[in-house]
């Protein structure tokens, strides 16, 4: 009997590898990819022998996804660039048994991945326009909120802290402890040990308050314009009104008007110095200084004065100066600073403006409190303080100049009203907007990194 062993097992081989080699032929094909855009969204299509097995996932950061295309090789060898304002690359790796496909968007978007049999394609179709919001709760009373909204203008992304005020108080504070001492809102929030912080009132390079400031019952910066203020009252109770100031220092039978409270002294000005401002005046030698404590002149300089704790210096120039040359130590002083009735016993008041939301309703006041241009119009950063219903406070910051395109007035207001504010008034903006929570940075600052400012308002335990 002849021996057939080794044939059957030849035979036997050759038929397991053409078996092997017939599977292999039939696994699917890429054959093909295509792009489109749109205005609502963005299609990437995959062109297959067949429809496989498919799956796609999103990474953590929801900036890629990830395409797994079951025994599919790739059999393109030239595919078109894919990229747009949603797209920023698809790469493509050919595994053992899959086709990974990735794909890196722009910022993380809603999809929908579909396929089709005849003729076979996978489609993934990217939406441009979406809304979202995540909430964390960061403390009872202290609800954290970041949107984000994708339409035809782009991608905003915005920023809320809705506070109880029965459970905490909000606290202006001064960068360094003092009006020239600009500080980061980190910084600041840090100082205090507060839980949340935002920045607040306008002001000039050398930290000067630029609004009306008042800490504890004291004016701290005042304002040339009749502009809104956030106030916050002895029983609890805040709004939201136009002020202005008014002030003016008797010496003997000579009254002159205040100029300003803690700010340059200028031509033919009385300008007063307190405590905020910082340890002395640092004017030039072309006045005169009146160092004042419990009413009356205690001191008489030139320039540069020390600045009382207990007291004010009462600093003069030109016209000003003019009429107060008979005034010597120990002379009777009598300060008066008027607010008008609203406002005279707020002992905590934040400048800013222009009002954005009154009694519910969009109200944006920007030409009535006489806002320069870059400040009233276009999209930019921008911080926003509402007061809601319930008696809560809204904290808001939006992103601008980067990936998120910010907001103009308007549409910042409207924005404030969806979340729920009932009157709210706008705060300094640009590169100054900032939030931060429990000392992390919430949003993106558009300076690229924390910018030292005047003043922020502060969330601190009651």
């Amino acid at each position: 009997m002849k021996k057939i062993f080794p044939t059957t097992l030849l035979v036997t081989f050759l038929l397991l590898l053409m078996g092997n080699t017939a599977v292999w032929a039939a696994g699917v094909q890429l054959t093909g990819v295509r792009f489109h855009q749109g205005v609502d969204k963005d299609r990437i299509v995959f062109d297959l022998s067949s429809v496989p097995d498919y799956k796609i996932t999103k990474d953590p950061d929801g900036k890629h996804l990830l395409l797994e295309l079951a025994g599919t090789t790739d059999s393109v060898k030239v595919k078109p660039t894919i990229l747009s304002d949603a797209v920023q690359k698809v790469s493509y790796q050919t595994l053992k048994d899959r086709l990974q496909v990735t794909v890196a968007l722009t910022d993380p978007a809603d999809y929908v991945v579909q396929s089709l049999k005849n003729p076979a394609r996978v489609f993934i179709d990217i939406k441009k326009q979406y809304e979202r919001q995540t909430q964390v709760e960061e403390a009872p009373g202290l609800v954290y909120t970041k949107y984000m909204r994708r339409d035809g203008r782009g991608l905003l992304t915005a920023y809320f802290l809705d506070v109880d005020r029965s459970r905490y108080q909000l606290q202006p504070v001064l960068g360094n402890g003092m009006v020239l001492g600009r500080e980061t809102v980190g910084g600041m929030s840090d100082d205090m040990q507060a839980l949340a912080a935002v920045n607040a009132t306008y002001f000039a390079p050398d930290g000067e308050i630029i609004g009306l400031l008042r800490m504890d019952g004291t004016i701290v910066g005042t304002t040339y314009f009749t502009r809104s203020a956030l106030g916050f009252r002895t029983d609890g109770s805040m709004f939201i009104a136009p002020v202005s100031y008014d002030g003016a220092v008797t010496i003997g039978k000579v009254t002159v008007p205040i100029s300003g409270v803690n700010i340059e002294r200028g031509e033919n000005n009385l300008i007063l110095y307190n405590k905020y401002f910082a340890a002395s005046t640092g004017t030039n030698a072309y006045g005169r200084e009146f160092i004042v404590q419990k009413g009356k002149v205690t001191a008489i300089q030139q320039a540069d004065s020390k600045i009382p704790d207990d007291g004010v210096v009462i600093s003069v120039h030109g016209t000003s100066r003019d009429a107060f040359t008979g005034v010597q130590v120990g002379d009777k002083v009598t300060i008066r600073e008027d607010l008008g009735a609203t406002w005279d016993k707020v002992p905590q008041i934040v400048g800013g403006g222009p009002t954005l939301l009154k009694d519910g309703k969009v109200n944006v006041t920007v030409a009535a409190e006489q806002f320069p241009n870059d400040i009233a119009r276009g999209r930019a950063p921008r911080t926003a303080v509402g007061i809601m219903p319930n008696n809560h406070l809204l904290l808001a910051v939006v992103d601008g100049r980067h990936e998120s395109i910010g907001c103009t007035l308007n549409e910042w207001a409207e924005l404030l009203q969806k979340f729920g504010a009932w009157d709210a008034i706008n705060f300094d903006g640009g590169g100054s907007s900032e939030m931060v929570i429990g000392g992390k940075v919430m949003n993106q600052p558009s300076d690229g990194q924390e910018r030292p400012v005047g003043s922020a308002l502060v969330v601190l335990k009651k």
